[in-house]
């Protein structure tokens, strides 16, 4: 429940307005309160995913068979340019629901598909729809972040509708470096300097981003400690210790890490760095929304890693290192961390935001015995088992029911989005691009289509 990953058993927790105002056993609660039976329950967090690309949920589970060259040639090379501002409202509507169904209270919207301005009013206006808490991770995979971060209409968007002071609907800058030893991304550096917000970059990913990315950073003054590295799975050693001298955090995407390509998950070499860890979903294009599936799937890879080194000395582990009760904190307080909201949200503590979720379900048989809650969390709970969601001390979900919700408009607009992507695309293509072909292109050296640089560190560019 807090950074000491305290249990408490038979104890209470009292919201009033919109934060914590005590937890323990038998608390006293003002006349009136509203009481809600938690017994034979675990009530922890809200949980906190860093990096998800929500415009694109409302293709769930379309690319389940892709690998991470097959997404990159969907929607950076052929079909993502054609999504329109209500295709991006249409997705994120869509995911922002289902993270408050699922106990995730705040929620890195890495919005790479804002390829126009009226595309990332779009993204704000169903963010700002849903109750939760939320980061719009402005990028734009159709054009270098050097334009689109000097573009006045840039600039005129983040004063009207990201003026800060508002956690919920916090901002960060969304863009990858290529290593290209010109650093063209220094000018979007700087611009997210001047702006004083946070950036979010795919870093050690197999064929796209590597170590002369993360170099190019360090040595140019833009290590900032608010930077968030996402998967940093095929990085060398040099720059994991130039990210922890930095002292950023890595958002770790296990299952998508597991079955695309980016690189082993890297949570066992992070943890021998001391680098910060928080965790995230990815995309609802290949994974669940859940960060249950997370937490337990990012369990299984660390150790799993840790048996194969040990096997291969000849050694054997005896003792789990990495542990049930860290992953919970990595989903909660290590992704608040990550976003500066360590101090307001992420633990059950009084003064904190009331960012509460309460696992329950009378009607399941794996919901009991509760012997080790961490465990249970971590690996036996789902998003089925989350009776009740509060945030900002509001509640939003209550016996398993979304709580003043339009799921009905979500679900026309996504099939509203559906239909004009199967007839953009044609029956055929549509098809198709649940296994798309390769084209003859350079997509495997540099997926990035708004710059030529190539390197041979990925496929001999």
């Amino acid at each position: 429940m807090d950074a000491s990953r305290r249990v408490l058993t038979n104890a209470d927790v009292l919201v009033v307005g919109e934060r914590v105002e005590a937890v323990g056993p038998n608390l006293e609660a003002p006349d009136g309160t509203h009481v809600i039976d938690a017994s034979g329950g675990i009530v922890m967090p809200g949980m906190v995913d860093t990096h998800r690309h929500m415009w694109q949920t409302a293709m769930r589970g379309y690319g389940a068979d892709w690998t991470l060259t097959q997404y990159f040639v969907w929607y950076y090379l052929e079909h993502g340019k054609t999504f329109r501002p209500l295709d991006i409202y249409a997705g994120n509507l869509l995911s922002a629901i289902e993270s408050l169904d699922a106990g995730v209270t705040t929620t890195v919207d890495w919005s790479h598909g804002l390829q126009t301005v009226d595309h990332a009013e779009a993204a704000v206006d169903a963010l700002q729809e849903v109750p939760g808490r939320f980061v719009l991770a402005y990028g734009n995979i159709q054009a270098g972040p050097w334009e689109w971060s000097a573009a006045p209409e840039f600039g005129d968007f983040v004063s009207r509708r990201l003026p800060g002071g508002n956690d919920m609907l916090g901002f960060q800058m969304a863009f990858d470096v290529t290593g290209d030893p010109a650093f063209p991304e220094r000018a979007a550096f700087e611009v997210a300097r001047e702006l004083d917000v946070p950036v979010t970059t795919h870093a050690g990913v197999w064929g796209a981003t590597n170590d002369d990315g993360i170099k190019l950073i360090y040595d140019n003054g833009f290590a900032d400690p608010r930077n968030v590295y996402v998967h940093a799975a095929t990085l060398s050693h040099d720059s994991y210790q130039r990210i922890a001298a930095s002292g950023a955090s890595v958002s770790v995407s296990t299952e998508s890490e597991q079955s695309c390509g980016q690189g082993y998950p890297p949570t066992w070499t992070l943890r021998s760095h001391d680098i910060p860890v928080s965790l995230s979903m990815d995309t609802s294009v290949w994974q669940s929304g859940d960060l249950f599936s997370a937490m337990r799937t990012t369990l299984g890879a660390d150790r799993s890693r840790e048996h194969l080194e040990a096997h291969a000395k000849n050694e054997t582990v005896t003792n789990c290192h990495l542990r049930a009760d860290q992953v919970v904190e990595w989903a909660t307080l290590g992704g608040a961390k990550a976003l500066g909201l360590g101090d307001t949200i992420g633990s059950l503590e009084p003064g904190k935001k009331a960012d509460v979720v309460l696992i329950k379900n009378e009607n399941s048989p794996t919901m009991f015995p509760l012997l080790n809650p961490y465990g249970h969390v971590a690996l036996q709970a789902q998003r089925g088992d989350v009776h009740t969601v509060v945030v900002n001390g509001r509640v939003v979900k209550h016996e398993h029911r979304l709580v003043d919700v339009d799921l009905a408009k979500a679900r026309q607009s996504v099939e509203s989005t559906v239909e004009y992507l199967q007839t953009t695309l044609g029956p055929e293509a549509w098809a198709a691009g649940m296994n798309p072909e390769i084209p003859e292109t350079k997509i495997l050296d540099n997926p990035y289509q708004y710059t030529e640089f190539r390197t041979a560190s990925t496929h001999g560019g």
